[in-house]
């Protein structure tokens, strides 16, 4: 289950935040209803409870202190359509408005439209919408080179504990680290690409390995244990022993 995120017309109208830049995904936003949301629906075999009222979408509550909401499960995407306060001495009155809202937004439709609703209530103004589903696509490219980021470390921290190279494979090529770190002597990293990467991809990868100078990289057209394939590319480096010394000591 991917990570559940609020609408912008729910970020910006229901829980009064601007939009932030897009190097900040949306489910990252600090809100108590967000934060909650995102905690509830990280397990897709969780139980959630349905808002019953709400009978033309099926939309699960999310509770927290005096936040209500309104969460869609859009195949592997949870989105927070809906939210707002409870206010003191009342029930959970947010889902009664989101139910008379619905009973309204029903009458106009049927009004405008020759074929009626046959359910009591239409929540269509609440569902993520083309602008979300475009803000969700421009932030890839965050999520990726996060994960990217990530892997490199791990890999890099694999390597120095053992000495061998170690892989991680993602969708269109895969990445190998290897770390050869002598006693008395200059630690080697070597780097290596199998499969098709963008060129702008290669720079960003070989700029996130710790201890080493961007300007440092050089082609390689063997591995230390084996020549490259043909679908192959790698550089070497030298890494700081100080950065090692760190990225170990780094449990994350």
């Amino acid at each position: 289950m991917r990570p559940a995120r609020p609408t912008l017309r729910c970020l910006q109208e229901d829980l009064d935040l601007p939009v932030p830049p897009v190097t900040q995904p949306l489910e990252e936003v600090d809100h108590p209803l967000v934060g909650k949301a995102v905690e509830q629906f990280a397990d897709a075999d969780a139980k959630h409870e349905r808002i019953r009222a709400i009978d033309d979408q099926v939309l699960f509550k999310v509770k927290v202190q005096r936040w209500r909401g309104a969460v869609l499960v859009d195949a592997d995407l949870p989105w927070l359509v809906a939210g707002g306060r409870r206010e003191d001495g009342s029930g959970d009155d947010f889902y009664a408005t989101l139910e008379t809202e619905g009973n309204a937004a029903r009458a106009r439709y049927n009004t405008d439209h020759r074929e009626g609703l046959k359910t009591t209530t239409y929540s269509a103004h609440l569902l993520p919408d083309r602008a979300d589903f475009v803000r969700y696509r421009a932030e890839a490219g965050v999520r990726f080179a996060r994960r990217i980021r990530a892997a490199i470390r791990e890999l890099v921290r694999d390597s120095l504990r053992d000495g061998r190279e170690h892989t991680v494979d993602f969708d269109t090529f895969t990445l190998g680290i290897h770390v050869r770190a002598d006693h008395g002597h200059e630690t080697y990293v070597a780097v290596r690409i199998t499969g098709s990467v963008p060129p702008n991809l290669a720079v960003v990868i070989l700029g996130d390995v710790p201890g080493c100078d961007r300007d440092g990289w050089y082609p390689e057209y063997a591995l230390p244990e084996r020549d490259l394939l043909p679908a192959e590319q790698a550089w070497s480096n030298i890494m700081d022993p100080t950065g090692a010394a760190a990225l170990l000591d780094d449990n994350g």
